[in-house]
């Protein structure tokens, strides 16, 4: 640990060598653009990462809202950002994971950082999603689209900015339902609990209900005060009704989120003073689940667990060029909420989350810098960290984090280029790993050591006439890791260390100037250095086995194309038996989308996914997750959407 410190403080310091100007260098992250104009099938950001980023695998949890893993970690081991905001979901059994709190209409662009590589955001341990939204553009324009797909989906989103150089304003909202999908065997979400756990079925009434509805409204303005100054503010609600999570024994009620953002930029304030940039936001999640919709609130009363969180934070970010080394400083102080209330049949039972605040103190400092062939990029951030228990039978707890980094380019050519990068990155244990609790039992431990991981990343990236390929490999040593221990009744949290490696794989051939093949694949392996306490088992849980895909691209026309696709997984059976996983099938899906534009105006896209029906599963069943138990005393497994064919018209002006 101490050598890797050193080694980051050592390149910051080298790169006061040269005079060269460095805009910022691409640090082993994939961004993927247009997402409102590409993501048809519905506003879950989870199912557009998982197909298009190797490294990212999806959680399905219910038809929508579902989250996702980095190199087989999730949770808060993935720092997720809106437009610079830190997003944290309330439920402690992740119904709303922060990439749910955003939809895909509102989205521009999403970079996805794999690895511990970017010191300008908080709990960057396995990697980010930095999600971009719609900012609002000179002029007039609007974007209105119209959806619709199989099992009742249903979906109108509306868009529409403008202004002059001085002052601009975006509006945008979307309305969004579906009915429960089908599995390739034709059992709704309803029925596959009723094959699997009928005690914890669903009751007559609520059978057949709708799978969610959800509702989007976000509004910027955009204010220049002065020359080369700008005001910046924004607001973001969510509202998600009545979402079914079959697998799991309460179901979401609502799922309201609120993101509020105001932001002073002042440019140029010197040769050397690139810019300065005041940020204050706020996060808002209130989400409270229960049984009403299952036979057990007929048996034993209607339990809700009521949840809420919080994030408050102030940014000041600093930009310079000092003799050709881009420079970027940044202070921020922040504090996270946490907070849940248990009730049956609307009487007190007692605290899920004792109303925990986590504050925050944080500094780094990120250079870029150019030396001939070489592109070097090196960071270090310093948080301190206080952890406070509304509760005072709990323990206060406080943390000093260290995290930093070297990344480096080495351009062979203009075509070839070799990368590496070695890192530490640092984050505390969250309120749920303290001290969630469940029928007056403490599961979290309060005594948790933060998690620490050191990372080695090395990759060949080729950009060619006719190709591109990049190719990437991983080390991951994860120190103080957070894992959860089945076999204990309480206190069930512990930190562990384990090893987690594996390679990414992605390229487009483009055969003729119409015609492309797309491949990508990741595999990836992990181990506990020892089991834990009273088990056998070293498998580390959450890591998805050998999954590829390869795709047809054919662009028929301007602006119009049509893929065909193919997503395979091997048989996941290297698993953590002793903490709830199990071993699921290899399987195939087929899926086809095309998008027509008839002119600059109207564009039509239609697409089937899973052709072939088959019944597949994506998910397994990590005790990190409160599944309901079916008959053999196994955890109940979610079946992956069947055949589904969606449409959407869109319009733009």
């Amino acid at each position: 640990m101490k050598k890797h410190i050193l080694l980051s403080f050592a390149v910051l310091a080298s790169l006061q060598a040269e005079n060269v100007i460095l805009d910022d260098i691409n640090v082993d992250s994939t961004v993927i653009n247009d997402v409102a104009q590409n993501a048809k099938v519905s506003a879950d950001l989870g199912e557009v990462l998982s197909k298009d980023i190797p490294s990212v695998d999806m959680v399905r949890r219910s038809g929508i809202a579902n989250d996702i893993k980095i190199r087989g970690q999730k949770r808060d081991n993935i720092s997720v950002t809106v437009d610079g905001t830190k997003v944290y979901g309330a439920c402690p059994n992740r119904m709303d994971p922060p990439i749910s709190h955003v939809l895909s209409n509102n989205v521009q662009k999403i970079e996805v950082i794999e690895g511990p590589y970017d010191v300008t955001e908080y709990g960057t341990i396995a990697g980010g999603v930095k999600i971009t939204t719609k900012s609002p553009q000179k002029g007039f324009h609007g974007d209105v689209s119209f959806g619709g797909g199989s099992w009742g989906y249903k979906k109108l989103s509306a868009s529409f900015d403008g202004g002059t150089d001085r002052l601009r304003m975006l509006v945008a909202g979307s309305t969004e339902s579906s009915e429960q999908y089908k599995d390739g065997d034709g059992n709704t979400l309803a029925e596959q609990v009723d094959l699997n756990a009928p005690k914890v079925a669903y009751t007559p009434q609520y059978h057949d209900m709708d799978a969610y509805s959800k509702k989007s409204f976000m509004t910027k303005l955009l204010l220049k005060t002065f020359e080369n100054q700008e005001l910046k503010a924004s607001y973001t609600a969510n509202r998600s009704d009545k979402v079914m999570y079959p697998n799991t024994p309460m179901d979401a009620y609502y799922d309201d989120s609120d993101i509020y953002d105001v932001e002073y930029e002042i440019k140029n304030l010197a040769s050397w003073y690139k810019s300065a940039v005041l940020e204050y936001y706020k996060t808002e999640v209130d989400h409270p689940m229960g049984t009403l919709y299952r036979k057990t609130s007929v048996m034993m009363g209607e339990m809700v667990n009521h949840m809420w969180s919080s994030m408050e934070a102030v940014k000041l970010k600093n930009r310079f060029n000092f003799s050709g080394i881009t420079t970027d400083f940044g202070l921020e102080t922040g504090k996270r909420n946490w907070d849940g209330t248990y009730t049956l049949n609307d009487a007190f039972k007692g605290k899920s989350i004792d109303n925990v605040d986590t504050k925050n103190y944080s500094a780094y400092l990120k250079l870029d810098k150019a030396i001939g062939n070489f592109d070097l990029s090196g960071g270090v951030r310093y948080d301190k960290s206080e952890i406070r228990p509304d509760n005072a039978k709990l323990k206060d707890r406080d943390f000093d984090s260290l995290s930093a980094n070297i990344f480096t380019n080495y351009h062979i050519n203009n075509m070839n280029k070799i990368f590496f990068g070695i890192a530490q990155a640092q984050r505390v244990p969250d309120a749920r790993e303290l001290y969630f609790k469940k029928k007056g039992k403490i599961l979290g431990t309060q005594d948790l050591d933060q998690v620490t991981n050191h990372e080695i990343d090395l990759g060949y990236k080729y950009e060619g006439d006719n190709a591109d390929i990049k190719i990437k490999a991983f080390y991951s040593m994860l120190s103080d890791y957070i894992y959860i221990n089945a076999k204990k009744m309480a206190s069930k949290m512990e930190n562990i260390d384990a090893t987690i490696y594996g390679t990414e794989l992605s390229g487009t051939y483009y055969a003729t100037d119409t015609l492309s093949l797309e491949a990508s694949a990741s595999y990836k392996k992990g181990k506990k250095d020892k089991p834990l306490e009273g088990q056998s088992d070293k498998d580390l849980a959450d890591i998805t086995p050998l999954q590829g895909r390869v795709g047809v691209v054919y662009d028929y026309a301007p602006r119009s194309y049509a893929r065909l696709d193919l997503t395979m997984r091997d048989k996941w059976d290297r698993i953590d038996s002793d903490n709830g996983e199990q071993e699921l099938d290899s399987w195939s899906v087929l899926d086809f989308k095309a998008k027509h534009s008839f002119n600059r105006n109207i564009d039509l896209t239609l697409g089937v996914n899973n052709i072939l029906d088959k019944t597949y599963i994506r998910s397994n069943t990590y005790a990190d997750l409160t599944l309901l138990s079916t008959g053999s005393n196994e955890k109940m497994i979610l079946n992956e959407p069947g055949r589904y064919f969606y449409a959407s018209f869109d319009l733009h002006f």
